[in-house]
């Protein structure tokens, strides 16, 4: 007997399933803003912290393959598509929050205020939903530079992703529409 459809399942079984996404994710992002404002931040930020940010979103970039493949293949493309994203985003605004906290203070007034935790996920928040209130604005060569990566991260994040979202989940339905493999 092969895998059932989401369609397909029970009532009650499609709501354990849905209950059990909605709680990882809950988790899931709330270990994220919890390891945001647990992780020290007051290490000098030269090339050290750069490398390690570099590599985080490299390691962000392999995490979210990783997860379109397990989309792919999925019974519940749409509910891991979805977790996805409720967890692919709180993560990434986290790695530039921190980058943008460490910057501040390795460099005090690279921002038109002093940012802390919250202070620098609220503009990592403004600058990826591109409403730049302007109450707080990078103010040196190097906090322009990390927040122009983060806007080109956020046009190709938010581009990419939804395509590639939407495409792991049309595979995964594609594929248990054709049955069983035989």
């Amino acid at each position: 007997m092969g895998r059932r459809r989401f369609e397909e399942l029970p009532a009650g079984a499609r709501r354990r399933l849905v209950a059990g996404a909605v709680l990882r994710t809950l988790l899931s992002t709330g270990l994220v803003i919890t390891g945001y404002y647990l992780v020290p931040l007051d290490r000098p930020f030269e090339v050290g912290p750069w490398l390690r940010f570099g590599v985080a979103l490299v390691a962000f970039g392999v995490a979210v393959a990783w997860q379109l493949r397990a989309i792919a293949v999925s019974d519940t493309p749409r509910l891991k598509a979805t977790q996805l994203v409720a967890v692919g985003l709180p993560l990434l605004h986290a790695l530039f929050a921190s980058a943008y906290a460490g910057l501040d203070r390795a460099q005090p007034g690279s921002f038109s205020e002093d940012l802390g935790r919250t202070d620098a996920l609220y503009f990592t928040v403004t600058v990826f939903a591109t409403v730049g209130f302007g109450d707080i604005v990078p103010r040196t060569e190097a906090a322009r530079i990390l927040t122009m990566i983060q806007m080109a991260m956020g046009i190709v994040v938010v581009g990419f992703a939804a395509r590639a979202v939407v495409g792991a989940v049309r595979t995964a339905l594609r594929r248990a529409d054709q049955g069983p493999s035989a």
